[in-house]
């Protein structure tokens, strides 16, 4: 039996709306994936523990605070320090195409989804790089 995907989803920073979080979390674990969800107001530092304590292979950062481009690359160097560069690493939010590019490109996050992404396409995008990324 092959072992699920496990996600932590997490919430970075002083926001304080995690509805989509948690919409996130219940569509991964319904389609068969073991999700961790961490709660509101997570440091990095703490996010990246709970990750290395989890033993995941995604990271989901809910971000709608604008602090992304402070958080996030705070994040992906943590992993790094941790020697967890194969964790894929998603995130959603508020986050305009110019800064979800720079995040992508040059911090490492795999995937930015805005307002309106589909949970199907989410639910397909960690499965198919998650899966790719145990091989």
């Amino acid at each position: 039996m092959e072992r699920k995907i496990r996600v932590l989803v997490a919430k970075p920073g002083l926001d304080g709306h995690d509805r989509g979080a948690k919409v996130i979390a219940r569509s991964l674990r319904d389609a068969g994936m073991e999700v961790i969800y961490t709660g509101l107001q997570q440091t990095p530092q703490m996010i990246v523990e709970a990750a290395l304590q989890e033993d995941v292979d995604v990271i989901g950062l809910s971000i709608l605070s604008g602090a992304h481009m402070t958080l996030l690359p705070k994040v992906m160097h943590l992993l790094a320090e941790q020697g967890m560069d194969d964790v894929l690493v998603v995130a959603g939010g508020i986050i305009s195409d110019n800064e979800a590019a720079v995040l992508k490109a040059d911090h490492g996050i795999a995937e930015i989804f805005g307002p309106g992404a589909s949970t199907h396409d989410i639910v397909r995008f960690i499965q198919a790089h998650a899966l790719a990324s145990r091989d």
